[in-house]
């Protein structure tokens, strides 16, 4: 089963970048950031999340996100599925923290249960046999609204949603072009998805 071990972010100032993500987050090896002067504009088609297992750990990623530098997209605030906000690191990239749980569990506030990439793809059928030809195994799937794929633990799961509904989601225009400033590190290949998502090997 292909599987991406980590996450490469591409970005004009990768020391401070990465500065940000230890300070912010503290994902370790799960995501790296290097050098990238492409162009880019708006929205990247892509957004990352931490899935948390209560509230306060919600509050508590976000509130360290905004003190290393970003800005908030969308306050956290509780849903019908469960209690999360939306922020944007100084780098650009976009970062959602949620939790489906609404009350507090008992668990330590600094665990993350999983990270996510989304890609809002613009054919998310299309994208879906995409990925399953080259070797991911479909988790989750809602026709062409959303697609979740499975991870082994401790690696980074990826999902699949329109590309309008994702912008939506995240509380951004629709509109961007240019590099997506991204690289999913795998141990398949090296290979181009149809929305231009750049795989590579670890």
């Amino acid at each position: 089963m292909t599987s991406i071990a980590s996450l490469t972010l591409e970005a004009p100032d990768p020391a401070a970048a990465a500065q940000f993500y230890e300070d912010a987050f503290g994902l370790g090896d799960l995501v790296t950031v290097r050098t990238s002067e492409e162009p880019t504009s708006g929205f990247r088609a892509y957004t990352l999340s931490l899935v948390l297992p209560q509230p306060s750990s919600v509050d508590s990623y976000l509130g360290t996100a905004v003190d290393a530098g970003a800005t908030v997209l969308r306050p956290a605030a509780k849903s019908l599925w469960g209690y999360g906000g939306v922020v944007q690191a100084p780098d650009g990239a976009i970062w959602k923290a949620a939790t489906p749980s609404k009350k507090e569990k008992g668990r330590p506030v600094r665990e993350i249960d999983e990270v996510v990439l989304l890609i809002g793809a613009s054919d998310v059928a299309e994208t879906k046999q995409f990925y399953v030809d080259h070797g991911l195994e479909v988790e989750r799937s809602f026709g062409r609204k959303y697609v979740e794929f499975k991870a082994p633990e401790g690696h980074v799961k990826l999902g699949l949603y329109g590309r309008k509904a994702l912008a939506k989601d995240a509380g951004v225009p629709v509109d961007g072009d240019g590099s997506h400033r991204i690289v999913i590190v795998n141990d398949a290949g090296t290979f181009t998805d149809p929305d231009g998502f750049a795989w590579d090997v670890a």
